[in-house]
């Protein structure tokens, strides 16, 4: 261990300035490896089983070998700059890799018999004057679905993909055959199968000749409110430009969701793993929408799926994620409320007002159990859960909350009072206990517990390197070997030398002993019971019996703010009318 020691107090601001705590001193962590990275490294990414780095960069992608930090392959493109890469396994040693480059085209990958095959492009340009750009692309694990946020000529709206995995792998062997057959001495020229637009989901418009059923219902008021707030919200000359584009092209995020077994689904048997469902929503709007993910359309137009259900809130949703079981949706709402819902049985499992003022969510999170496969998550009505939510100032909390318990939230960072403590990075580390990874503008980097709120220790490169990017470090953490990779840059002001003397840096926690105490140990899942369905109801009554008292808490909260808003807008109205009484 380096003998380098740090002020906590001093590096989070913890405590009240009029009651400040002794100073701690908390050990750095030792790297473990470093290695010479591709020109312009602008994206790491690490497989779930940990045999792998993807690193996207200036002319191409790698892949690496996660233990010897050995290149295995590489695809080279000339005047391409990847600027985004994903990985999942789809067969024992064989992988898709998923990139969009700075032009905004989306590429699939295969990696097999150490070699990288471009099976497809997803965006083709095919009409010069009808751009399509990628702003997401996402590939579910596993590589059967894929979804990506599109935009052209001003709009935005979401696909989802479904790609021929099984018939990929069989190419994949048949050209790794090929060429291992001494015989064959010319190139290879296979036509790869192609993928599958599943639909086309646009941001919702105002129904017109239908029935006014109450998903519909739900839709349009959602519509008609989101109108009128962008109408009503008051911009100055500086983001006059800003509101008219978020107003014109609303932004799109989606989940992926698996299965919710028991009487509540359509009773069709679905492999194990592979998603039933897509979660949508888009920006100024206070519905989550979900969509089935039916068999492929058999015609191209046919693609414009309308929603399945319908999660309708109180406030505009600002940030989502799901469980890794995706049987809990979590959505960070305006007014700092955080709501969480039950798929199964179509309620909120808690309502949770974080305390404080002009909280803006910027980052939601699950803080979930990675020791036991996703389909082995026992999340509902058994445990209660925590997220890590982020918000724009800065702030950090931890909330916890769960059918039949009292919620709770809890401030691990505070707002910084210098920008460059801005943290760029705030992410649970998966293979550790309630343990936080934070990164800081000014390149500080540090592991914080949420239970005690205390830092575990401190993180740091070599005096001659820098993190690199501060503002968006490139780097990925492997939860199999325990592990962070990131990306730093020497210490130099030519700005081309820095991109030729990038590192990849590694911190190996399982072998520092100030990490081990908090390491997850695996735990054995607890067989999870659906019961009938008359069950299930007298489980969530019973569950909201006794969350009474949490609810009414909430409510309470809600109602105060309320009454102080009134009152505020009553001194405004009552100043404005002074005011033109003067004026006459």
């Amino acid at each position: 261990m380096l003998p380098k020691t740090k002020d906590t107090a001093e590096m989070l601001g913890a405590g009240k300035e009029d009651a400040r705590p002794e100073p701690v001193l908390v050990p750095f962590l030792e790297l473990t490896g470093v290695a010479q990275l591709p020109e312009n490294t602008n994206c790491l990414t690490c497989t779930a089983d940990g045999r792998f780095l993807g690193l996207a960069h200036n002319q191409g992608l790698s892949v690496w070998c996660a233990s010897s930090f050995t290149r295995v392959a590489e695809w080279l493109q000339s005047q391409l700059e990847l600027i985004f890469i994903q990985m999942t396994r789809i067969a024992e040693m064989t992988y898709l890799l998923g990139t969009v480059d700075d032009m905004g085209v989306a590429k699939v990958f295969g990696f097999h018999s150490d070699d990288i095959h471009l099976l497809s492009i997803i965006n083709i340009m095919e009409d010069v004057t009808v751009r399509s750009i990628f702003l997401t692309f996402d590939l579910h694990e596993g590589g059967h679905y894929g979804a990506a946020s599109v935009s052209c000529n001003g709009v935005v709206w979401l696909e989802v993909y479904q790609f021929p995995v099984e018939l990929w792998l069989r190419e994949l062997e048949m050209v790794s055959s090929q060429k291992k057959d001494e015989n064959l001495t010319e190139g290879l020229d296979i036509k790869w199968s192609p993928f599958t637009l599943m639909m086309k989901i646009s941001p919702p418009t105002l129904p017109t000749g239908k029935p006014l059923d109450f998903l519909t219902h739900c839709l349009t008021v959602d519509i008609i409110r989101s109108s009128r707030l962008h109408k009503e919200q008051p911009s100055s000359s500086s983001d006059a430009a800003t509101t008219k584009k978020t107003h014109e092209s609303p932004s799109c995020t989606q989940h992926f969701l698996l299965p919710c077994h028991g009487p509540t689904g359509d009773g069709t048997e679905n492999p194990a793993g592979l998603p039933v469902a897509v979660a949508v929503w888009w920006s100024g709007s206070t519905s989550l929408l979900q969509y089935l993910l039916q068999k492929p359309p058999k015609n191209k137009s046919d693609v414009t799926p309308m929603p399945e259900m319908l999660w309708p809130n109180a406030k505009e949703i600002l940030c989502s994620a799901v469980s890794r079981c995706t049987y809990l949706i979590a959505l960070g709402l305006k007014d700092a409320m955080v709501c969480i819902w039950n798929r199964q049985s179509g309620a909120p499992v808690s309502i949770v007002l974080v305390p404080g003022e002009t909280i803006a969510f910027s980052r939601i999170q699950f803080v979930d159990n990675w020791s036991v496969p996703a389909q082995d998550c026992v999340t509902v009505g058994t445990e209660p859960v925590r997220m890590l939510t982020s918000c724009k100032n800065g702030a950090i909390y931890m909330v916890t909350a769960g059918q039949g318990m009292r919620s709770s939230s809890i401030q691990l960072f505070q707002r910084p009072k210098d920008s460059r403590d801005l943290p760029t990075v705030a992410i649970p580390v998966p293979f550790l206990q309630a343990v936080s990874l934070i990164m800081q503008r000014s390149g500080n980097m540090f592991l914080t517990e949420a239970i005690s709120r205390e830092t575990v220790c401190y993180l740091t490169l070599p005096t001659s390197h820098q993190t690199a990017s501060l503002y968006n470090p490139v780097y990925t953490l492997n939860a199999e070997q325990r592990a962070l990779f990131i990306r730093g840059d020497q210490e130099t002001s030519d700005l081309l030398e820095r991109r030729n003397q990038s590192q990849l840096f590694v911190f190996y926690f399982s072998q520092s002993d100030i990490i081990k105490p908090h390491i997850d140990c695996p735990r054995q899942p607890t067989a999870r019971h659906h019961g009938t369905l008359e069950e299930i109801c007298n489980v969530y009554l019973e569950q909201r019996a006794q969350s009474v008292d949490d609810r009414n808490k909430a409510l309470e909260q809600t109602w105060g703010k309320m009454q102080k808003t009134a009152s505020a807008l009553q001194r405004t109205r009552r100043s404005r009318k002074h005011q033109k009484n003067l004026n006459k």
